[in-house]
């Protein structure tokens, strides 16, 4: 597959990810916003409203309404799965995901929860009150829940409170539910999420990392490793379990997985080459792997993430790789989507610019929708 006319180059590989990622071509998702959450595994969430685009670009013809009303119902949830790092995912999946996650990153901010001064009895503590305020009045916001702590005697003061919060729903006692505005309520885990399913811990990373790389591919062990922190000697031994459901790309001295019918582009016709996307921050595009130089050429990332401050701006996506920014400038019938292309010298051309437009038409019409 690495030989001949297919031989494989950084703006190859970024194509099959769209194709995995259902952002282009025959792979488009024709499911619900649900569906196409489940399929992605997870999708990174820090950012709601960065969110709900990113499930948008892969739902045609979806609305922030129909977005909206899926976190509404409880169909997609939002909350801390892996990383410490919020992502929406299928509620059925996310108690078997922390179960594989919470404890490794329970040990890494202990440091932290000692220096806040929360012991495990003052989690226990917040627990109990957080679920009997919530069975009494429904689910509660997080500036509600914080004035309840404070009047218990639990200071939310300097990071502690959300602290706590995070800790109760790594451990699946609490949920960010539906929305009020644009900030999600706390919900009971298990009244909201009342159906969950449950893996062994082997079993659970075989279905996570088959999973990934069905919705990620072609990406390389290392990158699942680190996008779940799951240990990368474990994975290596489970893989071996499913290697044999995937398809390798050998590619620049590195074995990259996929599914065989994202391979099969590759012969049958890969799309994309001409696709223009405009993608939110923190897309999974992007942030779904540890090494992202292959969509990304590593004297632009800056460009993306100004000064390492962590907050990824919205990227423009053309042909399988990271060209540019983008933002919407004005509201109404005036807004606008405006690109700052990375290299002046090589603007859009006529079949891209068209692309882009209709790129940006679409985003504007689901901001409406």
């Amino acid at each position: 597959m690495a030989g001949g006319s297919d031989r494989p180059n950084g703006k190859i590989v970024g194509r099959l990810r769209l194709a995995s990622q259902g952002l282009t071509g025959r792979t488009r998702s024709s499911g619900s916003v649900a569906e196409t959450v489940r399929r992605m595994t997870a999708l990174q969430a820090q950012d709601l409203q960065a969110a709900m685009w990113a499930v948008g670009a892969r739902v045609p013809g979806c609305g922030l309404s129909g977005v909206r009303s899926a976190l509404d119902a409880g169909e997609v949830v939002r909350s801390w799965p892996m990383r410490g790092t919020l992502h929406l995912v299928a509620p059925e999946d996310l108690r078997w995901m922390l179960e594989l996650t919470a404890e490794r990153l329970t040990r890494s901010i202990a440091a932290r929860h000692r220096e806040l001064a929360i012991t495990w009895a003052d989690i226990e503590k917040c627990r109990d009150i957080a679920l009997e305020h919530i069975a009494a009045g429904g689910p509660v916001s997080r500036a509600g829940l914080f004035q309840v702590f404070d009047a218990a005697g639990q200071p939310t003061q300097g990071q502690r409170g959300i602290h706590i919060i995070g800790t109760l729903c790594r451990h699946a006692w609490l949920v960010q539910g539906p929305l009020a505005g644009n900030q999600q309520l706390l919900a009971a885990f298990d009244g909201w999420i009342p159906v969950s399913r449950k893996l062994e811990r082997q079993e659970a990373i075989a279905e996570f990392m088959l999973r990934y790389f069905r919705s990620h591919g072609p990406a390389t062990l290392r990158d699942f490793a680190w996008w779940t922190q799951l240990p990368l000697t474990e994975v290596r031994t489970v893989f071996e379990d499913i290697k044999d459901q995937l398809v390798e790309l050998a590619f620049d001295g590195a074995s990259y997985w996929l599914s065989p019918e994202t391979a099969g582009l590759l012969d049958d016709g890969l799309p994309g080459q001409r696709a223009v996307l405009l993608l939110p921050g923190f897309d999974e595009f992007l942030l779904g792997y540890q090494d992202r130089s292959l969509v990304l050429a590593p004297e632009h990332a800056n460009r993306i993430v100004p000064g390492g401050n962590g907050v990824f701006k919205k990227t423009v996506v053309a042909g399988g790789e990271v060209v540019g920014t983008w933002a919407r400038e004005g509201s109404g019938p005036r807004a606008a989507v405006v690109p700052e292309l990375f290299d002046p010298a090589k603007p859009l051309g006529p079949a891209a610019r068209a692309a882009f437009t209709r790129a940006a038409q679409r985003y504007l019409a689901f901001l409406e929708s």
